[in-house]
């Protein structure tokens, strides 16, 4: 049989990579080998630069049991009614069609004496540098009451697709009057798809849909990311509709019931209708599997975004510990580029260039009024330390924020581009 990258792809994927590609080499033998885990901002940034850059040098395989990506970054936008679902799904096709060993499965071991990554599907990698972006999983016990066997009743809608599907419907079926809340999570966390845009655009589509709706948010901490942009955006397109309850008043001591749909606040209980419960984050579950997490992330080295557990594994995105740099789609594609670049360089002998980082983080409060905040960074030896920043500022015009909606629209263009090529 000949393997061509369609059969590759459409094929079940321990079967497929029995069947002969590269990566099942022996050891010695054969082109370096790359296996990335996790087919987000990260990982597939990381997995089509080195590809690309080294020009077939490199055997590069990315798993990912997702067959298309859903972006959590404008996300958000869904729920407001100024994106459609499919507007936000990408497939791994483009990758593949680069010369990417695209596996859709799940990883559930690395042995990093032995250098290879296990799949629940029976296949066995072997790698030379492993690159982990395995995004985020949830801190077991963050918000009483709730667990992830809860999350089809009070969805998270912090991993893009079903779960914002699920949200998006809850947020259409709620009655006239009826109660939106959230249980913001505490630092650090994803975004985007930040949990201050998800209020706003909930309540732009509740203005237009159920105007006498409210908005209760439970936020643990006492301050927030562009809290006196959202906050004059809140006062100015949607007076009265938000109830933001900080640390200060409770926002911490919060507990829910699914069963009833209450939300309890400092002992005060509320009946709802829709409850989007974020708990507090961690690093996805393999990197904890691999061992190079402490706590609840996995530190790493900034100048190459190496684990400093193995000089071999590499850890992006929102698993990283990453010092100043925010969680978010920006910050992890701009992570990746270093990544590749380190790693081609290891592996072939071509020019490393000093880690350099940036990111900005866009968010829309209505119609053509977007803010933005964000910074450069540079590797320390301790972090990826903050060089200078930027925020929007209050009592902008309406054309600035038309224009810096507008400017996140490329950006989404341009880093799906990146990503996957397409």
């Amino acid at each position: 049989m000949t393997l061509n990258r369609r059969v590759f792809i459409g094929t079940g994927a321990a079967a497929t990579f029995t069947l002969g590609a590269p990566a099942l080499r022996a050891a010695g033998h054969g082109k370096p080998r790359v296996v990335v885990i996790g087919g987000g901002a990260g990982g597939a940034t990381a997995a089509r630069y080195i590809a690309k850059d080294s020009k077939g040098e490199i055997d590069v395989t990315l798993v990912e049991p997702s067959r298309m990506y859903y972006t959590c970054f404008f996300s958000n936008l869904y729920l407001g009614g100024f994106k459609e679902i499919g507007d936000l799904g990408h497939s791994y096709g483009p990758l593949a069609a680069q010369g990417i060993n695209v596996v859709h499965d799940w990883a559930t071991g690395v042995d990093r004496a032995a250098k290879t990554v296990s799949l629940a599907g029976g296949a066995v990698l072997p790698y030379d540098k492993l690159i982990l972006s395995p995004g985020i999983d949830f801190v077991e016990g963050a918000v009483a009451g709730w667990d992830v066997s809860a999350q089809n009743t009070m969805p998270h809608a912090f991993k893009g697709g079903s779960q914002t599907e699920l949200l998006k419907a809850q947020l259409v079926r709620m009655p006239q009057g009826g109660t939106f809340a959230m249980v913001a999570p505490p630092n650090p966390f994803r975004c985007p798809p930040g949990p201050y845009e998800r209020v706003s655009m909930v309540a732009h589509y509740l203005k237009a849909n159920n105007p006498t709706a409210k908005i209760i948010i439970a936020d643990p901490k006492d301050k927030f990311s562009k809290q006196s942009l959202f906050q004059e955006g809140w006062a100015d397109r949607y007076a009265g509709m938000v109830d933001w309850i900080g640390s200060d008043f409770g926002g911490g001591n919060v507990s829910v019931d699914p069963a009833a749909m209450t939300l309890t606040i400092d002992g005060e209980e509320t009946k709802v209708n829709v409850c989007n419960v974020i708990p507090a984050m961690k690093a996805g579950r393999i990197a904890q599997i691999a061992g190079v997490t402490e706590g609840d992330w996995a530190p790493i080295n900034a100048a190459d975004m190496a684990s400093r557990a193995d000089a071999d594994v590499y850890v992006l995105g929102d698993a990283a510990e990453q010092g100043d740099m925010p969680k978010s789609g920006f910050a992890a594609n701009s992570q990746a580029k270093v990544c590749a670049n380190a790693v081609r360089g290891a592996l072939t002998g071509s020019k490393v260039f000093p880690a350099k980082f940036s990111n900005t983080c866009w968010s829309l409060i209505d119609t053509d009024n977007g803010v933005k905040v964000g910074a450069t960074y540079e590797a320390t030896p301790d972090k990826i330390a903050k060089v200078d920043g930027f925020i929007s500022a209050t009592g902008e015009s309406a054309e600035l924020r038309k224009a810096t909606y507008e400017e996140s629209e490329g950006w989404y263009k341009g880093i799906t581009g990146d990503m996957f090529g397409a």
